[in-house]
């Protein structure tokens, strides 16, 4: 079997080939590995490197396969983390010269979860300086760019755990989603992203309490998405917030013959794109073709919901990294040092109406999800930005009118306000220049496996995304 082919292989098929020994988690890795040296010098979306360590691991994982003993459920399996969460010993920088000689003293629940489940991480990857961005540069690390197109970003803040997916330099990997960062990435690279709901996987203090933030998988097939939110999902006992029971999805579902299907293109709050309009009214035929009723909504949301959903992550995210300001201003990027300026000016009052607009939103969402089986809409609202793109100093234009340039080009946020929902975003098709672009499921609350069953039924009806050569980027 080529390289590239392995480099593709879907997680739950090389699963099944370690256990037939049709192959090694040795010879898996070393392709990854191999086509990550490959790539990462256009692509820069890989912070710390762990390749000799994980060889190591595989040939140990590939002893397990050659007993034939039980073996758990990623065992050998190349997992890209994004350089964010911790694990003990390993270099953490969160893209901040402020952190770059920073070394975990303990390991993330959710890190914990993916290594006990026989994962092995030989790369860290990408994100913009503390995560608080769309797109993926930082002082520390450069710029990361788009495998489907260079000039272009691949997205935020789990950029390079989406562009690491893109070019075949891993076969899983993990993001973080506090305004759409699993998501954003996921639309514009290709891949399949998914925001669960507040409370279905661990997080770290003190963020674990801030219901806007969840951490989540990445993958390229929908069924590797739920093999990894299988092994990531589930209470813990260092986060209060976390749900009981343990929430376990079956990785086959019915079809969705039947289903009656929302959607709306704009949300009543966005301009978008010809191209991603397109795109995305292709993908509803698709799940019209599947036997879905399918019916445009209209939401009637409050005009200021974006608005509201940055004040909320300005007073909580953005005052959290004000501490730093006064002892390292200097080593932080532009954007970042900006966002924690704003959060420290942040008021209460400020806070608590985001709040009441979060019941305004749900006011119509909750009652028209009674009436649906799932909301689509586009994940990004233009295929993608510049990869230099700073929102600090860049302005953004959608149908010639400007928008917010934080997180008004991309539909993320809102459902993130409303975080007991869950999102899967699957790709919708590409845009003129290469990019992908992408829809997000939206669930009714705490309703997971709707979303899933959803993608499942629309993979498989397209056919999957990177099966063979001519679906994937150049390398």
């Amino acid at each position: 079997m080529r390289d590239d082919e392995l480099c593709y292989m879907p997680a739950t098929e090389a699963l099944a080939r370690f256990r037939d020994k049709s192959l090694s988690p040795v010879e898996l890795m070393a392709a990854v590995i191999a086509r990550a040296e490959q790539t990462e010098p256009k692509l820069n979306a890989i912070t710390y490197r762990h390749f000799d360590e994980a060889m190591d691991s595989a040939r140990k994982a590939e002893a397990r396969y050659a007993k034939g003993g039980r073996t758990r459920a990623l065992e050998g399996l190349p997992v890209a983390i994004k350089d964010e969460s911790y694990i003990k010993g390993k270099p953490t920088s969160n893209g901040s010269l402020i952190l770059k000689d920073h070394v975990a003293d303990h390991t993330s629940p959710v890190n914990e979860r993916i290594l006990r489940a026989g994962a092995i991480v030989h790369a860290r990857t990408a994100t913009p300086e503390f995560s608080c961005a769309g797109y993926c540069w930082s002082r520390l690390w450069g710029v990361t760019r788009n495998p489907w197109n260079t000039d272009f970003t691949p997205g935020g803040s789990s950029g390079g755990s989406g562009a690491v997916l893109a070019a075949g330099s891993t076969t899983l990997a993990t993001g973080s989603d506090i305004g759409g960062s699993i998501r954003i990435p996921a639309s514009l690279t290709g891949t399949v992203g998914y925001k669960p709901p507040y409370g279905r996987n661990p997080e770290e203090p003190p963020f674990n309490l801030d219901f806007y933030c969840h951490n989540g998988p990445m993958a390229r097939t929908v069924r590797d998405t739920i093999l990894m939110q299988n092994v990531m999902a589930g209470p813990h006992p260092r986060d209060i917030s976390t749900l009981r029971p343990r929430l376990r999805l079956p990785s086959e579902m019915k079809p969705i013959k039947g289903w009656k299907i929302a959607y709306s293109m704009d949300l009543g709050l966005f301009e978008v794109d010809s191209e991603v309009q397109a795109n995305t009214l292709a993908a509803l035929d698709v799940f019209r073709s599947l036997g879905a009723t399918v019916e445009e909504v209209d939401l009637g949301w409050p005009a200021d919901a974006l608005e509201a959903g940055l004040t909320y992550l300005r007073h909580i995210f953005g005052a959290y990294l004000g501490q730093l300001l006064a002892d390292h201003a200097d080593e932080m990027t532009d954007y970042a040092r900006a966002f924690a300026e704003t959060g420290m000016q942040s008021r209460a009052a400020d806070f608590v109406h985001s709040l009441e607009v979060a019941g305004q939103m749900y006011a119509t969402l909750g009652p028209l999800l009674e009436r649906y089986d799932l909301l689509i809409c586009p994940t990004a609202a233009v295929p993608s930005v510049p990869a230099e793109f700073n929102q600090h100093t860049g302005s953004v234009k959608i149908n010639g009118k400007e928008v917010n340039p934080m997180l008004g080009w991309v539909m993320t946020t809102p459902f993130n306000t409303l975080s007991r929902c869950p999102v899967l975003s699957v790709p919708s098709g590409h845009a003129s220049n290469g990019v992908p672009t992408g829809i997000q499921l939206v669930g009714r609350t705490y309703s997971d496996a709707d979303v899933f069953r959803a993608g499942l039924a629309y993979e498989t009806a397209v056919g999957g995304w990177y099966g063979d050569a001519s679906a994937r980027p150049a390398p």
